[in-house]
């Protein structure tokens, strides 16, 4: 099947928002990508330039050290227990990896790839680019029998929402009954919030409490650029099930996709630096709890939220006049509408801005509550 008309890009919407937000005489506070703005890491750049001799091709799958290590962060920060090389494969970066996974699991016309009811659009772009039908629920129940992939996402992209053990299990379960590959996209697990996830781990696919310790057609993934501001060196991976990796791997070697020998030492140490984790998730927390408060004195409530990098939120009216709103007082949001059907009154507020471009935001919220 070929590949048909693709839509708009939808975020060249936001240009006359952007344009408006920019005039503001405090200049733009701009808290809608998402785009990691801090420094990456000491200890990764300082293993990237060390890395910088490679002049032999890389491996698709990885030098024998960065799977190690990715094995071990999986037990050490997940507690994921029995995985080994052939059920890791690095990737680079993530959205690749979802825009493409649909394709190279093998799934076109007449499948079902079910995706969260608020996502991150590249759930649906994959299930187009394969020729398959995108499905947006989160309602185990109502996954139909042509399902062939599910994805879950976990904190969520855009509204923060954790998955429990218990919620994880039973999607699993649903999966297994349909035959379907269930993968968690689990990018921003290392940014728990609120709930138990302030105290606890945020729950993977692969924890044995959801998994019993059986893997099959269960993968998860993730991504470095949030946890270590890596986004720049599009490094991520994918774990779980050694018949899908395998798969994915003999795809990828006849695709000539590998990641770069100096970015695969890099990853190396990031999954070995737990420090650099812990103080950038307080600058996180510290912008989370001066952005939070500002928006909820202006008249917006938060919903989900409890994990990731986004605060989402509504003032129960439209999500572009929302967006008006902010722009006119130099804040750049993203429209519920780009993240599905279903939250036309949402917007999504990123906290990577800078500490002083938060602090503004903050500002202005408050006082435009006040005007």
């Amino acid at each position: 099947m070929a590949l048909g008309a693709l839509p708009d890009y939808p975020w060249d919407l936001m240009a006359p928002y952007r344009a408006r937000a920019e005039a503001h005489d405090g200049g733009i506070a701009d808290l809608s990508i998402g785009s990691p703005v801090d420094p990456t890491p000491e200890v990764v750049q300082g293993a990237l330039a060390r890395a910088t001799d490679a002049h032999a091709y890389p491996q698709t799958v990885g030098t024998p050290e960065l799977r190690a290590a990715i094995v071990d962060w999986f037990a050490r920060r997940r507690g994921v227990t029995g995985l080994d090389a052939a059920s890791v494969l690095p990737t680079i970066g993530s959205k690749e990896l979802v825009a493409l996974l649909p394709f190279m699991l093998g799934l076109g016309e007449g499948d079902v790839v079910v995706h969260p009811r608020a996502a991150y659009p590249t759930y649906e772009m994959g299930a187009l680019f394969a020729g398959a039908r995108a499905l947006a629920s989160d309602d185990p129940d109502e996954w139909p029998a042509e399902t062939r992939l599910v994805w879950l996402n976990s904190p969520g992209n855009p509204d923060g929402r954790v998955l429990s053990i218990d919620e994880l299990r039973a999607a699993r379960s649903r999966a297994v009954e349909l035959g379907a590959v269930i993968v968690s996209d689990e990018c921003y697990a290392e940014l728990g919030w609120d709930g138990p996830w302030r105290d606890e781990p945020v729950p993977s696919l692969l924890d044995p409490r959801v998994t019993g310790g059986d893997t099959h057609h269960a993968l998860a993934i993730y991504s470095l650029s949030k946890q270590s501001n890596m986004a720049g060196y599009r490094a991520a991976f994918i774990a779980g099930c050694r018949e899908s990796i395998a798969r994915l791997t003999n795809v990828r070697k006849h695709a000539g996709l590998m990641l770069p020998a100096p970015l695969q030492a890099a990853m190396v140490a990031a999954l070995g630096d737990d420090e650099h984790v812990r103080r950038q998730k307080a600058r996180y927390r510290a912008r989370r709890d001066i952005l939070r408060p500002a928006l909820e004195a202006a008249g917006f409530r938060i919903d989900r939220s409890e994990g990731g990098l986004y605060l989402w939120a509504t003032e129960g009216r439209e999500a572009w006049d929302s967006i008006a709103r902010l722009a006119d007082l130099g804040i750049l949001a993203g429209p519920g509408h780009f993240y599905g059907v279903h939250s036309p009154e949402h917007v999504r507020l990123s906290l990577t801005a800078p500490d002083d471009r938060i602090s503004a935001a903050a500002a202005r919220l408050r006082a435009g509550s006040t005007a």
